[in-house]
């Protein structure tokens, strides 16, 4: 921040409504101004972080008159961690700002009329509904100015990284995103590492043996811990291996990795070590799924059973259906469908994604799967067609940056007859269904909460040519 944007401040500026991304923002002299942690409602004093010709950023220096809807968040790390930034927000308000956002970008990003919106599906838990989160050492602990002129010494940290700021590490001490015993977990290999002085990494220099631990826990209760170390140290991995097997039973699955890399990325290197199982079992519904230490999964794993369901009774499946399932990872939703229809097609880019939705289909005597590793704007032409059979049903996932603009085409020449298009950003669907809206027509739209506390939305399109 300049010296400059520094010295400006406004008072009595009055926050208005969210923006995209969950921004929430006020007007200076007509001028958006976006504000972090603030609520629409609160009449606050700023500091002035950012001053561009269209908007500006603020940082609150005092709230004058808090929002009615302004609750007080259960977490110790709010406004911190970068994590649940809508904590403060009561549960049904922050649905109802979800449902907007869907409205706003599918209305002046895709032209989309929005009558056929239903109302956002809430996720049955609102707390430790997340099924992995991802934890990094650091010997030194970031902590804030009240800490510090608290008198508190810096000390090592096991946590998150702070926003925007790569090389800080915010100890965390309860996270509210899982259950309690990823916290008793996190503790206990800390408190081990310090007791038997096993160094925390470096973010800058990259020195130290400790790097990063990921829990991962299914509804089944079982629970695997993935322990990263910067090199090889046999001894200390048998000794918090067997302190960890020794304290917590419900760990079935605890693995070792080693990264001498820069970055904190694992996902093409191989165990190192593995104790126990090298999976754990998630089951939704009719189906189990096996879960190892580079899988992709759903995060919130009850939610995604609602809308699993979902994508089943918008499809309208019949047993004689051929059904496509774009971005197919590692199978959840090819196999979830099978059961009702003929054949399901899934196609994805990434190869071990493809060998992980064969296994699953195996492990629930599934037999009419088909998984195709590929670009699909290569593979997705008449002779793809023409080998697995012309799709009645197609459901694509694309990642965030949506479809690939030549997929978009290939699906508006296709002739199929129904798409349903699951996406976890509104903005790049919206832009994805105004193309395909020259062949299909938008019938239902369907928010879908996956990520409490956060501005993140979900939303299913389902879609029926012309």
């Amino acid at each position: 921040m300049s010296r400059k944007t520094r010295d400006i401040t406004a008072e009595h500026v009055e926050i208005t409504s969210y923006a995209a991304e969950g921004k929430a923002f006020g007007k200076i002299n007509n001028k958006i101004v976006f504000v972090p942690y603030a609520v629409p409602g609160d009449i606050v004093d700023l500091q002035i972080t950012r001053n561009k010709s269209s908007f500006m950023e603020g940082r609150i220096t005092r709230i004058i008159t808090p929002s009615a809807d302004r609750i007080t968040p259960i977490c110790a790390h709010f406004g911190i961690c970068g994590g649940c930034r809508w904590q403060h927000l009561p549960y049904n308000k922050q649905l109802q700002y979800k449902q907007q956002q869907v409205v706003d970008q599918l209305k002046h990003i895709g032209g989309i009329e929005t009558e056929s919106l239903q109302p956002i599906i809430p996720s049955e838990k609102t707390t430790e509904y997340r099924n992995k989160l991802e934890f990094t050492f650091s010997p030194r602990g970031w902590m804030t100015r009240e800490e510090l002129d608290s008198g508190m010494e810096f000390g090592p940290a096991l946590g998150f990284h702070l926003p925007g700021k790569f090389d800080k590490v915010v100890d965390v001490v309860k996270c509210w995103l899982q259950e309690e015993i990823s916290n008793k977990i996190r503790i206990a290999v800390k408190d081990f590492a310090i007791k038997h002085q096993l160094p925390f990494h470096n973010l800058v220099n990259h020195e130290g043996l400790m790097r990063t631990m990921t829990i991962r826990i299914a509804t089944t209760g079982e629970i695997m811990v993935i322990i990263v170390m910067r090199e090889e140290a046999d001894d200390a991995m048998e000794a918090l291996a067997a302190s960890l097997q020794s304290d917590f039973k419900e760990i079935t699955s605890l693995i070792f990795f080693i990264n001498g890399k820069a970055n904190d990325s694992f996902d093409f290197l191989s165990p190192y070590k593995i104790y126990g199982s090298e999976f754990i079992t998630e089951k939704l519904d009719h189906l189990n799924f096996r879960i190892g230490p580079l899988s992709f999964f759903q995060t919130n794993s009850r939610q995604a059973v609602n809308m699993y369901r979902m994508i089943r009774e918008l499809g309208e499946l019949k047993s004689s259906d051929v059904v496509y399932d774009l971005y197919s990872g590692t199978g959840t939703i090819s196999n979830y469908l099978a059961p009702f229809v003929s054949k399901v097609v899934g196609v994805e880019y990434v190869q071990e994604s493809v060998d992980h939705a064969g296994i699953n289909s195996k492990l629930n005597s599934i037999h009419n799967t088909t998984f195709v590793a590929g670009d699909m704007k290569d593979i997705l032409n008449e002779a793809f067609f023409t080998k697995h059979g012309k799709p009645d049903v197609l459901v694509t996932d694309p990642p965030r940056a949506g479809m690939h603009g030549d997929v978009v085409n290939i699906l508006l020449n296709s002739g199929v007859a129904k798409i349903i298009y699951i996406s976890c950003n509104p903005a790049t669907q919206a832009r994805d269904l105004k193309i395909l809206s020259a062949a299909y027509k938008t019938i239902l739209l369907q928010p879908i909460d996956m990520f409490p506390h956060t501005h993140h939305v979900e939303n299913i399109a389902l879609l029926t040519r012309y």
